[in-house]
Order: C-alpha cells, then sequence, then structure tokens
C-alpha cells in the first residue's frame, strides 16, 4: 500500500533530523531536490503539508533546492550546528558505560511483516505499527539535552544490532544487551517471542536514538528523558572489545544471533 504523500514529506524530513539528533545538533534550515514525472496537486499539497509541519516544529525553513521532472525521487539535506567539541559520535563509548534507547523499537517493522502478509495484527494494531513506520519522531531535543552527558550516540535506522555494532567498532569496545530491558509497545509484546526478537534487534526504521553514558550520569541521563517528554530506558553496558556483542536472555543466556543481521535496504 502505498505511503500517503503528506507522512511521506513528514518522513522524508524525520529521517533526516535523526542524522542531526544522533549528534546533538540544533537544526538550522534545509534543502529540498524533487524530481517527478509530472506536477501533481494532489500529491504536491499534502506532501509539502506533512513536510513543512515538521519543519516548523523544529524552527527551520526549506531555503534552496530544485524542481525537475523524472522517475519520484527525494532528497533532502539539513543543516545543523554544534559547538566546538561538543557533538556526540559514535566513538565515544567506553568501558563500563550504559547504554539506553529512546521510545520503543520494533513497531516499523512489525508494520512491513504485516504489509509482507507476514503477520496478522487488528485494524487498530496495523495503524499503530503503520504510524511508527511511516510518522517516526526524530529526538532532536533529546540529543540536545544530552550534550556533554552521552558519551556516544547512533540513530537507529538499520536495526539494533547493526547500529550498535557501528559504535561498537568506531569505539574499540564490547557490548552486553539484556532483552527483557528492550523497551517495546504493548502491540509487539503480545507477537510470538521470534517476531519480537527480530523486530527488536534487527527491525530498523525506528530511528530512536542508542546512547551510550558513563554509569555516573545515570541521573542526569534520567533528568534529560524527564526534561524533554522522551522515554529513555537502560538496556545494557559497554564491555571489553574481547567479549564483542551479547544479548542476555532473562535467565542470563546468550541468545543465538546467528541470522540476526542488520537490515539490509538493497535487499
Amino acid at each position: 500500500s502505498a505511503v500517503a504523500p503528506a507522512r511521506l514529506g513528514h518522513k522524508a524530513l524525520a529521517v533526516n533530523l535523526g542524522d542531526l539528533a544522533a549528534c546533538g545538533a540544533e537544526p538550522l534550515a534545509f534543502t529540498l531536490a524533487l524530481s517527478m514525472p509530472a506536477v501533481r496537486e494532489d500529491f504536491l499539497a499534502p506532501f509539502a503539508q506533512g513536510l513543512l509541519a515538521l519543519a516548523d516544529a523544529n524552527g527551520i525553513e526549506l531555503v534552496g533546492g530544485d524542481t525537475t521532472a523524472g522517475p519520484l525521487s527525494i532528497a533532502i539535506t539539513v543543516f545543523g550546528e554544534v559547538p566546538p567539541g561538543q557533538a556526540l559520535l559514535r566513538s565515544g563509548a567506553r568501558v563500563g558505560d550504559e547504554l539506553w534507547l529512546s521510545g520503543t523499537l520494533g513497531d516499523a517493522r512489525l508494520a512491513l511483516e504485516a504489509f509482507r502478509g507476514q503477520v496478522q495484527l487488528s485494524g487498530e494494531g496495523f495503524e499503530q505499527a503503520r504510524r511508527a513506520m511511516e510518522l517516526p519522531q526524530p529526538r532532536v531535543a533529546l540529543g540536545l539535552a544530552l550534550r556533554g552527558i552521552a558519551s556516544a550516540a547512533i540513530d537507529l535506522s538499520d536495526g539494533l544490532l547493526g547500529d550498535l555494532g557501528h559504535v561498537l567498532r568506531r569505539s574499540g569496545c564490547g557490548a552486553t544487551l539484556y532483552f527483557d530491558a528492550l523497551p517495546r509497545s504493548a502491540l509487539l509484546a503480545a507477537q510470538p517471542l521470534a517476531l519480537q526478537r527480530t523486530c527488536l534487534l534487527t527491525g530498523g526504521d525506528d530511528y530512536e536514538l542508542l546512547l551510550a553514558a558513563p554509569a555516573a550520569r545515570h541521573d542526569h541521563m534520567l533528568a534529560a528523558a524527564n526534561q524533554t517528554g522522551v522515554a529513555l530506558t537502560c538496556v545494557g553496558r559497554v564491555e571489553d572489545a574481547a567479549q564483542g556483542l551479547r544479548v542476555l536472555d532473562a535467565s542470563g543466556q546468550a541468545l543465538n544471533l546467528q541470522g540476526l543481521a542488520a537490515f539490509d535496504h538493497f535487499r
């Protein structure tokens, strides 16, 4: 099923704002390069409405770009700023840091599985999952609030295991995740465990923030969550690189991660 143009406009900008959020950067402005086979007002009006509503919510304006004839293509570039030396990087995680997640994970992948016919959801449940896929909320305010508190950050576009893997490689560390601690909606929690594992660990398209922060900053993390109104959940810890990446179940047993790969956009 095609994405509604207003939601497409929102998501096209949201995924770019997510990258700024993961850097702790403040958005300034954006450009849009749009090509389409023919001018269609019934597409352009709601597309612009969804795009500009999110832009207004983040205090930024469209400052340039281009519109041409051709296959439908949307390319957005967002500009932001961060004081020198204060950017949140993938390379800052240290052994002993706690790992945190914003919001909940997995509903976007659950929607994809519903579209593929792999899972049956009720009308209300399907709409909830579809909203997660089509209307992600970039965590810009949270990223700003965590400058100087978090040691590393990334936004989750390719799935938890894959994106955490990027942080661990850049930081030269390993990690332990607690599967039962991973934040999920009641809708996802009601699904079979194997499906939950797929959605939570390799789902992709969540655009939540994965953060590392010193254990001594635990209360600062919770204060930032309270200040911004975005839930933060402590889900694990950074370990020595020799340990690699482990995901433990409730009994402390390591899950078999074979076959659980990062989401591949070209598959």
